[in-house]
């Protein structure tokens, strides 16, 4: 069973987001040891780029935060390799496809497979595109994670049947952020996803509480917290560990 696999197994899975390297990479793998800890079944981490058109103000505040810190791609799988020799929890990348294009896509899954990560986000990437990239991955042993948007329609079926690792069911319109109030019908694009593959499917996008999160997890195999993560270490800085912790456990615990 793969890692990604295994994270889903037990019941709800809880897939925590931090930009590597914000504010250091030393301080991202404390604080995602932490997240660990209290409870994240799932890391995914951002490698920063200086035009993250999926992000909104507090995750592109990140990068730009990480990339003044002097963090690299290099730098990301260097995290990678050394968070592995702490953890067996399965580890994503989220990024554009420049920077993968940029680093030559054999080189990057080949980097990605060294260093032990288990899937990749492309959120840039079209899924009718992606049989440029998806077979190179798989050649490495990751997973190219599909996304699906509230305007996916008739097209979740033919996404979700090629899915791999986990199915990312975007849950609003627009960029990353916090979110007071969820309508769209994730119910409904679930279902459909549901009928189509047997891959787990996780939502994320504007989830913020554990009130959120416990709602969504009624619905879902699995629940993605990003920007609220992002926005503690943005206050707490160098310090944010255990508020990270004391998130997580929280987070963890609504959507068991």
């Amino acid at each position: 069973m793969s890692r990604i696999a295994n994270a889903f197994k037990d019941g709800k899975a809880f897939i925590a987001f931090v930009t590597g390297g914000d504010p250091s990479l030393a301080r991202s793998e404390e604080f995602i040891l932490e997240l660990i800890r209290g409870g994240a079944d799932l890391i995914e981490i951002g490698i920063p780029f200086s035009d993250p058109i999926a992000e909104g103000p507090v995750i592109q505040e990140a990068n730009l935060r990480a990339l003044a810190a002097g963090t690299t791609t290099d730098g990301i799988f260097g995290l990678v390799s050394s968070l592995r020799k702490k953890t067996e929890v399965p580890i994503v990348l989220l990024t554009y496809l420049n920077p993968v294009f940029k680093y030559g896509y054999e080189r990057f899954f080949a980097a990605c497979e060294t260093a032990g990560v288990d899937g990749i986000i492309v959120p840039d990437l079209p899924f009718e595109e992606s049989g440029e990239v998806r077979p190179i991955a798989a050649a490495h042993g990751v997973d190219l994670i599909s996304l699906v948007a509230p305007t996916s329609d008739v097209r979740i079926a033919e996404i979700a049947e090629q899915s791999a690792g986990f199915l990312y069911i975007v849950s609003s319109m627009g960029v990353t952020g916090v979110r007071s109030e969820i309508t769209t019908d994730i119910s409904g694009i679930v279902a459909a996803a549901r009928a189509a593959t047997q891959t787990p499917v996780a939502v994320g996008f504007g989830i913020h509480s554990a009130a959120q999160a416990k709602e969504i997890a009624g619905v879902a195999d699995g629940v993605i917290v990003g920007s609220a993560i992002v926005r503690i270490i943005a206050e707490h800085g160098e310090k944010s560990a255990e508020k990270l912790y004391e998130f997580a456990r929280a987070i963890k615990e609504a959507v068991q």
